[in-house]
């Protein structure tokens, strides 16, 4: 009677199903496999291990906004009980649109009251909450560190995607920041390869001094071309990430987004422990962190700034 007592709960709870995590990104699989990883980690950090006591429906948009609509209506159908939408505002403006029932936790570089995703930070209202890096809004900060770094370049390329909804914005606060510098920008629009390597091309054109790419995450999938294509073209360039610094760009500057993910992972198990989205407050990194290749900045012929060097976080050899 005993082991017929103790067993009876043990298949009931078998029995129970398990909750399904939507997880919706903007990029490709292969490109973000320590944004999935630090997401799995903050699920674990709540006590929700994959395939043990939870389950993840992944999505990827693989770079097409015009596919989130459909993505999002598959993960309604799939039933989820949480939507996280990583990479950039547009997955989880996409889910808010859907549904107003199924929580959503985004991970974000943008601000989410601008972006119409929160009330406000600390006290987001609805179904919605998540984590934002802020990174659009560093650009200027990018733009200062660039500019440190190679003072006599006065023409610097701003290379951004024209398919995102935020693209416009993005050029705006870039200008105004090189107007600041007394800086003239030049904007490259490129979302494929082949224009990828067309705006490389005109960026020689046009005699640039520098580069800095913007924070796009459909990007992430073309770090190597990115990367080889300055190399080639001898442009010092900066980006948003660490990730382009160790494939071989001059220098990065932001916070880590593998973090930022963990955080989303983080967010996601409490919901699933009962939390509500509306009384979670927009999380925000506390640390950014600047890296710089050496070995790219003695291939370009640059000395780095001692004060510079001092200030970085990581110097790749």
């Amino acid at each position: 009677m005993l082991l017929g007592g103790a067993a009876w709960p043990l298949a009931a709870r078998a029995q129970q199903p398990m909750p399904v995590v939507g997880f919706l990104l903007i990029a490709s699989a292969s490109s973000t496999k320590d944004e999935t990883e630090g997401f799995r980690r903050g699920l674990r950090e709540t006590g929700h291990t994959e395939a043990q006591n939870v389950l993840i429906e992944y999505r990827w948009a693989e770079a097409q906004y015009d596919r989130l609509p459909g993505l999002v209506a598959d993960l309604i159908h799939r039933g989820v009980a949480v939507i996280a939408a990583g990479g950039s505002a547009a997955p989880a403006l996409a889910a808010k649109a859907a549904t107003s029932t199924i929580p959503v936790v985004f991970q974000t570089g943008s601000d989410p009251v601008q972006d119409g995703l929160v009330a406000t930070m600390n006290r987001p209202g609805g179904n919605v909450t998540g984590v934002s890096r802020m990174a659009v809004t560093l650009e200027a900060k990018r733009l200062e560190l660039l500019h440190e770094l190679i003072p006599n370049a006065t023409v610097i390329a701003f290379l951004i995607n024209p398919e995102n909804p935020r693209a416009e914005l993005q050029v705006q606060q870039m200008q105004e920041a090189a107007r600041k510098l007394g800086l003239s920008v030049q904007v490259a629009r490129a979302s494929t390869e082949q224009e990828l390597d067309v705006a490389f091309a005109n960026m020689v054109q046009q005699q640039v001094g520098a580069l800095l790419v913007a924070q796009e995450p459909s990007y992430a999938g073309r770090r190597q071309q990115i990367t080889a294509l300055a190399a080639r073209y001898g442009i010092p360039a900066t980006y948003g990430q660490r990730e382009y610094a160790a494939a071989g760009g001059l220098m990065s500057y932001d916070a880590s987004v593998a973090d930022s993910f963990r955080q989303m992972g983080v967010y996601v198990g409490r919901i699933l422990k009962g939390a509500k989205p509306a009384d979670l407050p927009v999380l925000q990194p506390t640390k950014f962190e600047l890296v710089i290749n050496i070995a790219t900045a003695k291939t370009l012929g640059l000395d780095i700034p001692p004060m510079l060097l001092v200030r970085a976080d990581e110097v790749i050899e």
